[in-house]
């Protein structure tokens, strides 16, 4: 479990920027990054995950509270985050544009990253008969 939970002040005016985050150019997942504000230091560097539940803070109608693994301090923690948005039309924003990144990744982990083709199933029919030569050595 979580070891400690970091509560971060947001003002992010491209909310969606932030939210769907980075797209990889090759894999195309998507990641949550985030700032602090006057540093620019790294404080969450996590991959959307589907299985990733972001309630509303008690209380506030302007604030998330989610659980992930972060990488911003260079090793992969599960970590407790909070975010305050200064409204709740731009937390009702953030959240929108993060549970949409959580659809793209659901659909990427399910396939739908690219359309049937018969190059590609003649590619992987190909790689599925290769073997490494181990079973041959072993008998």
């Amino acid at each position: 479990p979580p070891t400690h939970a970091r509560t971060h002040p947001a003002r992010i005016p491209p909310v969606a920027s932030v939210a769907s985050g980075p797209r990889h150019r090759e894999t195309q997942t998507e990641r949550l990054l985030m700032r602090q504000e006057k540093t620019m230091k790294l404080i969450v560097n996590a991959l959307v995950d589907p299985r990733i539940v972001m309630t509303k803070n008690v209380g506030s109608d302007r604030a998330w509270v989610w659980s992930c693994f972060d990488y911003s301090e260079g090793t992969l923690e599960e970590e407790v985050f909070s975010v305050k948005f200064g409204d709740a039309d731009n937390a009702a924003k953030f959240k929108e544009a993060f549970d949409q990144s959580q659809k793209n990744m659901a659909a990427l982990q399910e396939g739908a990253d690219a359309a049937p083709s018969a190059e590609a199933d003649e590619a992987a029919d190909a790689l599925a008969g290769l073997s490494t030569g181990t079973a041959e050595k072993e008998s």
